[in-house]
């Protein structure tokens, strides 16, 4: 799944938790919430590591 879909999921869950006094299900929703924010932040690292080699290439392809 997609880090927006397990945020969404997350707090739903975490929601649901607190509604139904539920700790181990507000517990699975913070989780949720914590993997998509390192699934989002990975993404961006990859995102970037690309844009610097392009980058690197570009540069190396201009030099010959």
């Amino acid at each position: 799944m997609g880090e927006k879909t397990d945020e969404a999921k997350g707090r739903v869950k975490e929601a649901a938790g607190d509604l139904t006094d539920d700790d181990r299900l507000k517990r699975e929703g913070k989780m949720d919430q914590a993997g998509a924010e390192v699934k989002e932040k990975t993404n961006e690292a990859v995102d970037k590591g690309k844009e610097a080699w392009r980058k690197v290439e570009e540069k190396v392809d201009g030099d010959n």
